[in-house]
């Protein structure tokens, strides 16, 4: 059995993670790399949280679970998975028992300064929650920058191309594009 790789993309609110994602499952298209594509940040979405899952942890990774079965009943193998946490090692177990023991994890932290993602934020947010949105990435950056494992790559976002940040992300992961 051929065992699943998943390229982690992380980062606060704001510095790329969903951007980033889809330039790098374009620049694979582009070459003829089998993958799928998931935005991690739609697996919990719910309101309110199940009961006994208050972070929205365990209905992510029954979601995530669900999904990735049918992908790798299709023969895929190579997931890009988009979550602001998901670099962390609490999480570990959760892709393990959702795309198997053997997964191999390869973890990107997209950076940004305060300064860019709350410019960011600004043009995206335009409903009710941006300050909310502001204040969740100020405080999740300074807990990424802190908890995130040592084989963690960065990758700094500010004042750079999509394109190259995803050029950079994807040397990470050794997965054949040009």
């Amino acid at each position: 059995m051929q065992h699943s790789e998943a390229l982690l993309i992380g980062g606060r609110a704001g510095v790329g993670k969903t951007t980033v994602g889809w330039e790098v499952s374009a620049r694979l298209r582009a070459v003829g790399v089998p993958h799928a594509v998931i935005d991690g940040d739609y697996m919990g979405q719910v309101h309110p949280a199940p009961e006994g899952d208050p972070t929205r942890t365990a209905i992510a990774e029954r979601n995530l679970t669900a999904v990735w079965g049918n992908y790798a009943e299709l023969g895929y193998r190579r997931l890009v998975y988009t979550n602001t946490v998901c670099v962390l090692d609490d999480l570990t177990g959760c892709f393990r028992r959702a795309l198997g023991d053997g997964v191999r994890l390869v973890r990107v932290l997209l950076t940004a300064t305060d300064e860019t993602t709350e410019r960011r934020l600004a043009g995206r947010e335009l409903g009710s929650e941006f300050d909310s949105e502001l204040a969740g990435s100020l405080r999740k950056a300074r807990m990424l920058d802190a908890r995130a494992p040592a084989d963690t790559v960065r990758v700094a976002t500010d004042g750079r191309s999509v394109p190259d940040i995803a050029e950079e992300v994807l040397a990470a992961t050794g997965w054949g594009t040009a």
